[in-house]
């Protein structure tokens, strides 16, 4: 057609999107940029309604952010949005050239350690460009060098026929590498796009919808832990049914290790991200349990699911000489054994274990059930001191745990519970009690504090059925404070971030730094005061604040979170942090050793 132009960087661009959203891609996150330009063309294109969407264009949901941090972690969180609701499925992130690429690393560096698929779309000047100083230029290929399933770094495009073939194939490879769907090992996928001006487009139409180079892939199958038979009663005794078994079910377990658990009657030791933490086998406060050597003390067998970050007790167990550790890591390349003891990694259980013939010895359950109920008691004791004199004790300041344990009351199971690292999430670990826990998600393939706003404003807008609520500390929310930005053309999101602001880092109170002979230096390298007005900062986001100072205004704060985005912040006592954990954990001994073995 006379007059019509059709520039070769704006036709890849669309047919890289065509090829993408024809392979399952429904998000993309995109922060702003110039040589990143034909793909936001593209992808404006691709969000409008469909009554707008030009001939060709595909369906997209798009999400726009300022920092390209913050779209990272939000491209994360729309992909544990998708297999939380079991519809895994990649997520694009898009920017352009410099550090804008750099800025991406944490992100990918947690999707690689976590197996969250992530396609990372990095805008690029041409090959020529480089080297020369040409403006926000620098070697972006191999910068994510060991943290992502494939690598490409694809020249500019010229306007060869076969161009949009190779693009469609090289999309195919990507979701494929990113899915883990030849190598059972999910996670992300850097495609470096070069592209020359003119970087606008022309008057062009959108090409026809193509399949050349749209090879189907065949998913590498993963094998499913049965539910057990009800009929079937666990062997109790015998040469493998009287070895005293616990099972460990870290990040991303799944209910799995619930099933094997309940199957074979061992205690389920589940952090709270692992998808298990749940039923009668689910043993409250377990890391202080492994303590006492009538529980801990008698484990002769350890069976790992998912990866275990959380405790030292844990990890101490899985070094034992006297324990043997059975790993089940049915994906990917390698499998958690920090501890380097490992005795046997296997792809999927055996099927003594699927059915419950391996067992427990007679009352090892019971035993373990009993001493959680009892540390569970003795723990809310501790948080919960009796009135003085029949009066109720007013203004109460609240504690990590007790905050942790108010926010696992409130979360049902069709909730979405986000965790932050650090306090938050061990503090959960030791009080959560669920018989039907919610979805719990949180950012441990490399256990970091950043991103955990926006991760969460990602599975809150990838989930927008359910209420999802995220916990964190003060550090955390302020290191990813950004996250709380939403352009006004944005979607909303429905998320309610709760702050336990302590003023600082807590978690280095209960660590060696902590020690009182180590005092001097504490607060400032550590401990690391801010005295930010959460509200003033919430204030110049537009988004509605409510400050909690006593245990008498939590539940109510956290009851009724309403539509929109809002910050609880609650006032959590730091100073007696140290003393607290070593009191509950003599209590807890105390409690424990009352009971008749």
């Amino acid at each position: 057609m006379a007059g019509v132009t059709t520039h070769p960087a704006t036709t890849a661009a669309r047919v890289l999107l065509q090829a993408l959203a024809a392979l399952g891609v429904h998000d993309v996150v995109l922060a702003p940029g110039s040589r990143s330009a034909p793909l936001a063309y593209a992808l404006a294109d691709a969000a409008r309604t469909d009554a707008e969407r030009p001939d060709g264009a595909p369906a997209l949901n798009l999400h726009v952010r300022v920092d390209e941090r913050s779209a990272g972690f939000l491209a994360v969180g729309l992909a544990r949005a998708h297999a939380l609701a079991e519809s895994p499925r990649p997520v694009a992130v898009v920017t352009t050239s410099g550090t804008a690429v750099a800025n991406l690393h944490p992100a990918v560096l947690e999707a690689h350690h976590s197996g969250v698929p992530l396609l990372v779309l990095t805008a690029d000047r041409p090959h020529e460009l480089r080297g020369t100083g040409a403006s926000q230029t620098t070697e972006q290929v191999g910068l994510f060098a060991g943290a992502v399933r494939l690598a490409v770094d694809v020249p500019a495009p010229s306007g060869l026929p076969d161009e949009p073939r190779d693009t469609r194939a090289l999309a195919v490879r990507a979701v494929a590498a990113a899915t883990g769907a030849r190598t059972g090992a999910p996670g992300p996928v850097h495609l470096n796009l070069c592209y020359r001006e003119p970087l606008v487009p022309g008057s062009g139409p959108w090409p026809e919808p193509a399949t050349a180079g749209l090879a189907h892939v065949d998913a590498r199958p993963v094998a499913a832990v049965p539910a057990p038979d009800p009929s079937r009663a666990p062997v109790r005794g015998g040469r493998l049914g009287g070895t005293p078994t616990v099972l460990v079910a870290g990040d991303g377990a799944g209910v799995s290790a619930r099933r094997l658990a309940e199957a074979n009657a061992w205690p389920l030791l589940a952090e709270p991200s692992s998808g298990a933490r749940g039923g009668p086998n689910a043993i409250p406060a377990y890391r202080l349990l492994l303590a006492d050597e009538r529980l801990g003390g008698r484990v002769r067998r350890v069976v790992v699911l998912g990866r275990p970050t959380l405790s030292r007790p844990v990890q101490q167990l899985l070094a034992r000489p006297d324990v043997e550790v059975v790993v089940i890591a049915p994906t990917g390349a390698t499998w958690p054994d920090a501890a380097r003891g490992a005795d046997q990694v296997l792809l999927e259980p055996p099927s003594r274990m699927r059915t419950g013939r391996l067992g427990s010895p007679a009352g090892w359950l019971e035993a373990w059930q009993a001493a959680g109920l009892a540390a569970a008691e003795a723990i809310d004791a501790v948080l919960d001191p009796p009135e003085r004199g029949h009066r109720k004790r007013a203004g109460a300041r609240v504690t990590g745990p007790a905050l942790a344990r108010a926010v696992a009351a409130a979360s049902l199971p069709d909730d979405v519970l986000v965790v932050g690292s650090s306090n938050p999430v061990r503090d959960l670990d030791l009080v959560a009690r669920w018989d039907e826990p919610p979805g719990v998600l949180a950012n441990r393939g490399l256990a970091g504090i950043d991103g955990t706003v926006s991760t969460a404003v990602g599975v809150a807008l990838g989930l927008p059925r359910r209420r999802v609520r995220v916990l964190l500390g003060d550090l955390t929310f302020l290191h990813d404070v950004g996250g709380l930005l939403r352009g006004p053309l944005e979607p909303a999101v429905d998320l309610q971030v709760v702050v336990a602001n302590d003023d600082g880092g807590s978690i280095f109170a209960t660590l060696e730094p902590g020690e009182p002979a180590r005092a001097d230096v504490f607060e400032r390298v550590f401990g690391t005061p801010h005295g930010v007005d959460v509200a003033a900062l919430c204030a110049g986001y537009g988004v509605r604040h409510t400050r909690v100072g006593d245990v008498e205004g939590l539940l109510p704060a956290l009851a009724g979170p309403g539509p929109g985005l809002s910050v609880v912040e609650v006032r959590v006592d730091r100073a007696g942090r140290r003393t607290l954990g070593e009191r509950l954990a003599a209590d807890v001994a105390a409690a424990v050793a009352g009971l008749e073995q």
